[in-house]
């Protein structure tokens, strides 16, 4: 089962791979104030994750307090932390570092290009990381090299 956030299911909308999920993972939830963030009229993506992410918004009674994190973020930790999910779907470094640091198992959207891959449920990663390049999600460029090191592809 994983739990995800909406700045990683945003990048996995806007490669048109959100199906990753259900193929790597059995189970995706995610909280409502990740739905209601990602979904919002104008918001990039926000048509197609409706779509996807309707029947799997379950309902969280935030346990933990601001700590500089978004509803989202603290939502959706809470819900990894109810539901004993086995990881949490999310970008934000601040609330990776922090999330790690409370025993919770992490994967970023790129991290779960790099697990279908290998999996083989997509062939290349490269094509996905300059679509992503083109959008409104930043990346660095070292992390792309990364990736592609991973993936065994080349710049």
């Amino acid at each position: 089962m994983i739990i995800g956030d909406s700045s990683a299911l945003v990048a996995l909308a806007v490669v048109n791979q959100l199906e990753l999920l259900e193929k790597l993972y059995d189970r995706l939830y995610i909280p409502q104030a990740v739905f209601d963030e990602v979904t919002q009229i104008g918001k990039p993506q926000s048509d197609k994750l409706r779509k996807f992410l309707q029947s799997k918004v379950k309902r969280v009674d935030l346990t933990l307090t601001q700590l500089g994190l978004g509803l989202g973020e603290l939502e959706a930790i809470t819900l990894y932390k109810k539901l004993d999910a086995d990881v949490l779907l999310i970008d934000d470094n601040r609330a990776k570092k922090y999330a790690s640091l409370n025993g919770v198992k992490v994967i970023g959207s790129l991290g779960v290009l790099i697990k279908a891959k290998e999996k083989g449920h997509i062939g290349k990663v490269k094509p996905l990381l300059e679509e992503l390049q083109k959008s409104e999600v930043y990346i660095s460029h070292k992390l792309i090299e990364k990736v592609l090191e991973i993936c065994g592809e080349s710049l």
